[in-house]
């Protein structure tokens, strides 16, 4: 089983496998590695993966099924595919030309992609993400505009009704949404309402809207609110993704973007 590396079918198949034996009081590293003739490496990286997902609680030598959906911080986020993230947000900034007004949703791609549009002239930023708002706070050729609202401090993003509002009075240029989680049919998943709510406002505020997600999001799925994706929209990730994780959005007509992160095993 060692042959069936960890990202395609057959690791999606054996993490599940994993999974059902960590519910069942199974989850020791080197227990699990015997059970499913794997080496303990696989299972550690398989179990970093559930981790991810907000599946499981490692625990000393093991792991125990999670509660509950667990959400990280900005700053847990940080850490997790960090040149992925930052390969995604340097494509996604070639995109966007001077003069132009684009939206920022909050989070840590987003923030990596505020960070290289500081050398920009006449550029207008929205967002209501504060990583993009310190990236630029020093950028003078960047206008930013804060939406403002109710500050959600786990994921540093204002949400709410005044976010809402003063969103409905812009109209961009591009958007681009960070993610939690992604699905080719349902759309983007979110932790809460509120902001399943103003990305989906976000979503309609630009000429054209971008997803912008490392590839571990589109395996993801564990929050209970949905911001449909119910318009023309480029995904855009990174070189690591597997095509059995991409096809389902191209069948669908979604443009797909590549990222070259460059070493594939560079990953946490």
């Amino acid at each position: 089983m060692e042959r069936a590396r960890g990202s395609g079918r057959a690791g999606r198949e054996r993490r599940e496998l994993i999974l059902a034996e960590v519910r069942a009081g199974n989850g020791h590293v080197e227990s699990l590695a015997e059970r499913l003739d794997v080496s303990v490496a696989t299972i550690r990286r398989d179990l970093r993966r559930l981790v991810e997902e907000g599946r499981i609680t490692r625990t000393y030598g093991g792991a125990v099924a999670s509660p509950r959906p667990l959400e990280f911080t900005l700053q847990e986020k940080e850490l997790s595919y960090r040149r992925q993230k930052d390969a995604i947000a340097r494509l996604a900034a070639g995109l966007v030309e001077d003069g132009e007004v684009i939206i920022l949703d909050a989070g840590t791609t987003t923030g990596r992609l505020a960070w290289y549009l500081r050398e920009r002239r006449n550029l207008t930023v929205v967002t209501n993400g504060l990583s993009a708002l310190l990236a630029l706070r020093d950028a003078d050729g960047v206008e930013v505009v804060v939406l403002g609202g109710q500050l959600r401090h786990l994921n540093q993003a204002l949400i709410g009704g005044l976010a809402e509002a003063n969103l409905r009075q812009v109209t961009a240029d591009r958007v681009f949404l960070g993610a939690d989680g992604l699905s080719p049919d349902r759309g983007l998943n979110c932790p809460t309402l509120a902001q399943a709510t103003l990305k989906g406002l976000m979503l309609h505020r630009a000429r054209q809207a971008f997803v912008i997600a490392d590839h571990s999001k589109l395996a993801s799925w564990r929050f209970p609110y949905v911001t449909p994706l119910d318009r023309p929209w480029t995904l855009i990730t990174d070189d690591q993704v597997t095509e059995d994780l991409v096809r389902p959005y191209r069948r669908g007509g979604v443009e797909v973007m590549l990222a070259e992160v460059g070493d594939r095993e560079a990953g946490r």
